[in-house]
């Protein structure tokens, strides 16, 4: 793993064709524009585990009715 520190309006090329810079830094958050092929993905890397998860439960087979059971809300109770 590379760390480089950046400064607002400086930036890091990877390859000839991939360009990530700091656009600005305020508080705990960075702003960053990355500049790349159309054909290259650029996707957070909480959406590539939250697909993963996903992709594991739709494999999983379950019963529909109990499916079913999982939506049924039982009615609120009187006090």
């Amino acid at each position: 793993m590379l760390i480089l520190q950046r400064k607002p309006g400086e930036s890091v090329m990877i390859g000839s064709d991939i360009s990530i810079s700091v656009i600005s830094v305020e508080g705990g958050r960075v702003r960053l524009a990355i500049s790349a092929p159309v054909e290259v993905p650029i996707l957070r890397s909480e959406l590539i585990a939250a697909a993963a998860v996903n992709q594991d439960s739709a494999r999983e087979e379950a019963d529909p009715a109990a499916l079913l059971d999982l939506l049924s809300v039982p009615p609120p109770s009187s006090p």
